[in-house]
């Protein structure tokens, strides 16, 4: 049985002191319309956000192309120290952060908390980057001169960021281009715009120097973006979200050839073999799974076990469904927070609904939530074809499904089968067929016993369908760099012998 928790009385009115105009040239712009942002575990109104224009998109162009040669040529010791002030100033804001977050995202405050404290660890990974950018230097292949490779930025780039990971996507992503060298436009979620602009807030506290960093909320995104995707000057965009937006800024983005980079829709298998912990398994797919309300491109869309243990796996995994809590994010005892909102609540109803239309069971959950705030219960369904539509497409949702197999060749095929190529997850006790499989596996990050991955250090990114580019790790700042090679002439000649 799902429990609704009931919210604290004082969450309600738990904000923060947000700017809630646009941030063009350095400076917080007067507000002129404005759209609402919600609190999806009530529903009511918590604050109105300037609503940015195609005009306004475009003046935050003008002052990262102003600002973009100034900062390019910022000696990497300088940038770093600015990096390293922000830093400081997010750790101290760490709390007022974190329950912003849980105010217009509604997840639940740990969870809040945690993506805090791995924002900035990401912020700080690219901090210590910036001054250990380095070239190669080698000679030529025939002749007398010497290959020497540089990097420099990109140039003026475009962040979208998605709601389900407000602070994580933007620190991500403009930490990377910033530390690279490039100036930004973001563009926040309109669902989650408050707490972007906290981080923007910070980075101009911090000292950032004016048309470095730029935030515009809209509701009007499809035309904003068309608008900066089709000026010349926009050098690069990066993207989180789903695969059919992503694929129409690859198209916006051909006819100016710009740069980008992709972070598109999941459909993450979750394998359980024979051999696994089971507790462990489902304890890592119930978090894997149900994290953020299922709203994660890296969650367990699809849990595959080998039939011999998926009666017990399936017993286990159901039970500690069970045990999650719903209910206010403020509430520490939530496990389980709202969906984003009630249009997205409709849509969990609609998949819920299609799978009873299939050869699948309900093993627990299947309904939403009566009262205040947009709540559905923690979903699962065995399934027993694979064949039908609603068996392929990200769910994005509470909804968990059971599939089983019976063998590890099947296993791998039930994995691939799918147009998604982001994260995929391997249960069992052998190192050596973990590796196997993981090698098998179509997808650009596996975790093996385990359901979390992310991490500063680490490389994240899917192919197929799933997107273009890599965040974090070593790659990430390079995503925002063009390799550039000099040929130089050497001549010995009078060097003698």
């Amino acid at each position: 049985m799902t429990i609704l928790i009931t919210p604290p009385a004082a969450s309600a009115a738990r904000s923060a002191e947000v700017p809630l105009g646009l941030y063009i040239d350095g400076d917080w712009l007067p507000i002129e319309e404005t759209f609402p942002v919600y609190n999806p575990a009530t529903g009511e109104v918590i604050a109105q956000v300037a609503n940015g224009t195609v005009e306004q998109s475009l003046a935050a162009l003008d002052a990262a192309v102003a600002a973009q040669g100034a900062w390019r040529e910022l000696a990497p010791r300088e940038r770093a120290d600015l990096f390293h002030h922000a830093h400081a100033l997010l750790m101290s804001r760490a709390e007022e952060i974190a329950q912003t977050m849980t105010l217009e995202s509604g997840k639940p405050i740990g969870e809040a908390r945690a993506e805090f404290q791995l924002s900035a660890d990401f912020f700080l990974w690219y901090t210590e980057q910036i001054a250990h950018l380095h070239g190669t230097y080698a000679h030529g292949s025939r002749g007398p001169y010497r290959i020497v490779t540089t990097h420099q930025p990109v140039g003026p780039s475009l962040l979208i960021t998605p709601w389900n990971f407000p602070l994580l996507m933007i620190a991500r992503k403009a930490g990377a281009a910033l530390a690279a060298g490039c100036t930004v436009i973001v563009k926040s979620a309109k669902e989650t715009p408050l707490t972007c602009a906290l981080f923007v807030k910070t980075l101009h506290e911090a000292g950032f120097p004016a048309g470095v960093v730029n935030l515009v909320h809209t509701t009007a995104s499809s035309k904003v973006s068309a608008a900066l995707m089709a000026d010349p000057r926009l050098r690069k965009v990066s993207f989180t979200g789903s695969t059919g937006v992503g694929s129409t800024l690859l198209a916006q983005a051909a006819p100016n050839i710009t740069n980008a980079a992709m972070e598109l829709g999941g459909d993450g298998p979750l394998v359980v073999l024979e051999d696994a912990d089971l507790e462990l398994a489902a304890q890592q797919a119930v978090i894997c799974k149900f994290r953020n309300a299922g709203q994660a491109c890296v969650a367990a869309n699809r849990i595959i076990v080998q039939r011999s243990v998926a009666d017990e796996f399936s017993r286990r995994f159901v039970e500690l469904t069970e045990r999650l809590r719903v209910g206010d994010g403020f509430d520490p005892a939530t496990d389980v927070g709202p969906i984003i909102s009630a249009a997205q609540r409709d849509t969990v109803q609609s998949l819920v609904d299609a799978f009873g239309e299939i050869d699948a069971q309900l093993l627990t959950g299947g309904r939403a939530i009566e009262g205040g705030g947009y709540f559905f219960q923690p979903t699962v369904f065995r399934v027993n074809d694979r064949s039908s539509e609603i068996t392929h497409q990200e769910l994005f949702a509470p909804i968990a499904t059971i599939y089983t197999v019976d063998s590890v060749a099947e296993a791998i095929e039930a994995a691939n089968d799918t147009r998604y190529g982001l994260a995929a997850y391997v249960f069992t006790k052998d190192l050596s067929r973990a590796i196997a499989v993981a090698e098998r596996l179509d997808f650009g990050m596996v975790g093996v016993n385990r359901g979390i991955m992310a991490d500063p250090a680490a490389s994240f990114g899917g192919m197929k369908a799933s997107g273009l580019g890599r965040e974090g790790g070593h790659d990430a700042i390079y995503e925002f760099l063009e390799p550039k090679y000099l040929a130089i002439t050497v001549d010995e000649s009078e060097l003698g012998a």
